[in-house]
């Protein structure tokens, strides 16, 4: 439960704390006065909006702390664990604080936490009704939220299952139709990279190729020239020139070897002139050779001419040069590959899509199943919670819209749409809550849901801020009865205008301002007994301290309220 609020700078509030007890603690006071100033405190404990207009004009910051016992302590004890968060067994404590210059800082058991953090931990010790939240129920796209709120652990289950697949799907979904939508141009791609690696792979380019051809052709463009020069070159060596270099060599080597015997450096020079003889005669022989292919050869040249135009126009295309060429091909090849293991990736997602939305449709259809069953209970239970707040006569009902002929895409709360209808006067048909219910119906609606809900678990304390709108009279006091019956379940908290529910409370806050060195301030205190019986006086219609009969109806209105909760039977869970 809430324990302790301790207020600083906020509105009108310089420095407030506020301790609180198990059972109904209501607020009152004149209008004015700041009673929904703690109910904004409350919201940004909690991580609510934090608006720099409630920070007290004339100082810098404002902050607000919530001290939570008993219950509180266990419900958060998971979270606190998966966040690291060591309480030392001591009392929960939620902290925020706001500048003017827009920072906040929020603290759970004095470890700083992100605001997104301070949320989570708070939906799990309190809900607060605010006097503007009964819009709701007007809007029909929050009755499947407020009604799948009231169904159990095995509903809660298909809702999460239905969300899981929900999810799955979609993200599945968006990476398929992607790739679907790029296949077009993925196909363009391939075609073209096809072309482009065939036209290279019958080029069958070599490394060095072009520079050889280019020599080639050289040498042709230039073979009389070569070939005079071989023809000169051999007739010297050992051609048909009358006087050739090898013929005169040869007797030169034997006259050397004739005279060997007379000294060393004679045989020498024999050997050098003979080696000589052999050398120049291989070089005649590859003369020869050399001539019999130095022919000009126009096939040949045109071949060498279209080869390197080949490899120009690849150059051109591809790279600067037959290795850039080669490796644009292989880059190519590789874009293929990945592009093939793309359309391999199309045909996996296509799978796994299918078989993702086959998952979701039995998600759906599982939930939809438990929704039609909780519906009617849901009908049950409201029956009862209007018949207790004078509204016997309402029908009320859980309509769902019929499925559309062509299947919806996968939704995280599944394919159902509903919305809530009521009729309330015999004989009137049912229509949306939009069209006819009014202020004090529709707080009685939510006060039915809370209450439900507070039978079923939820937190362990509640907060209502004015949800007796447009109620007074017989139906007050149902509703005062009805607020009394949910405290025995829960602590509430709640800001009210209405003696009988001021007159049910177990605790009663007195919010009122003060004046103080030209300054207003708010401030709150606890009633004793006697000033119970002038405050609810006071909100009867009498001037305070002047109404005899006010205070006796007071006075009245206490004691019938501590009887009819001594009398009240607790409040039974519905199957």
């Amino acid at each position: 439960m809430l324990q302790t609020l301790s207020i600083r700078n906020i509105a009108l509030i310089e420095n407030l704390s506020i301790s609180f007890d198990r059972g109904l603690h209501t607020l009152t006071g004149e209008t004015g006065a700041g009673k929904s100033i703690i109910v904004d405190a409350v919201n940004l404990a909690l991580g609510g909006r934090a608006d720099r207009g409630l920070i007290r004009t004339g100082t810098e910051k404002a902050s607000v702390e919530a001290i939570f016992t008993d219950d509180a302590i266990e419900r958060a004890a998971d979270w606190l664990r998966e966040k690291e968060i060591d309480p030392e067994e001591g009392p929960v404590i939620l902290s925020r604080e706001i500048t003017a210059s827009g920072r906040s800082l929020c603290r759970v058991c004095g470890v700083a936490v992100p605001l997104s953090a301070l949320r989570e931990i708070a939906e799990l010790l309190m809900d607060v009704h605010g006097q503007h939240e009964n819009r709701f129920l007007m809007d029909s796209r929050f009755h499947l939220q407020l009604l799948d709120g009231a169904g159990d652990e095995g509903h809660q289950a298909l809702l999460r299952k239905t969300k899981e697949t929900a999810d799955a799907f979609l993200a599945c979904h968006r990476r398929y139709a992607r790739l679907v939508r790029e296949n077009q141009q993925r196909a363009a791609r391939k075609n073209d990279l096809g072309k482009a690696l065939a036209e290279l792979e019958k080029a069958r380019l070599k490394p060095g190729e072009e520079e050889a051809l280019r020599e080639e052709r050289e040498r042709s463009r230039h073979a009389g020239k070569i070939a005079d020069g071989l023809r000169s070159a051999y007739t010297a060596i050992s051609g048909g020139d009358p006087d050739p270099i090898l013929a005169q060599l040869k007797p030169a080597a034997d006259a050397l070897e004739a005279i060997g015997v007379y000294g060393e450096s004679y045989r020498s020079l024999a050997q050098r002139v003979r080696s000589a003889y052999y050398e120049l005669e291989e070089c005649g022989h590859e003369l020869n050779s050399l001539l019999g292919s130095a022919a000009f050869d126009p096939a040949r040249a045109e071949r060498v001419e279209t080869r390197l135009e080949l490899i120009g126009r690849l150059e051109r295309r591809y790279g600067a040069d037959i290795p850039a060429v080669l490796e644009a091909g292989r880059q190519m090849r590789q874009e293929l590959d990945s592009l093939s293991e793309a359309d391999n990736e199309t045909e996996r997602l296509e799978k796994e899509d299918r078989a993702l939305l086959t998952a979701y449709r039995q998600a759906a259809r599982a939930l939809t199943e438990s929704r039609l069953t909780l519906a009617r209970r849901f009908e049950t239970g409201m029956a009862e919670q209007l018949s207790d707040l004078g509204m016997a006569n309402t029908v009320f009902r859980v309509d769902f819209a019929p499925k559309p002929a062509k299947p919806i895409l996968p939704r995280p709360t599944g394919d159902d749409e509903v919305s809530f209808l009521i009729s309330p006067n015999p004989g009137e048909p049912l229509k949306p809550l939009s069209r006819i219910a009014s202020g004090g119906e529709l707080s009685r609606l939510m006060l039915a849901l809370k209450n439900m809900e507070a039978v079923r678990g939820g937190v362990d304390c509640m907060v209502f801020d004015e949800i007796d709108t447009g109620i007074s009279g017989r139906v007050a006091q149902a509703v005062a009865e009805k607020m009394a019956a949910i405290s025995r379940e829960r602590q509430v908290l709640c800001v009210t205008h209405l003696p009988q529910l001021a007159a049910m409370a177990d605790v009663q806050l007195l919010v009122e301002k003060t004046v103080s060195d030209g300054r207003t301030g708010t401030h709150v205190r606890r009633l004793a007994p006697d000033e119970r019986v002038e405050e609810v006086a006071r909100m009867l219609g009498g001037a305070q301290g002047s109404d005899e009969s006010a205070r006796e109806h007071a006075a009245h209105l206490l004691r019938a309220a501590q009887t009819a909760k001594a009398a009240a039977k607790p409040v039974q869970a519905h199957p």
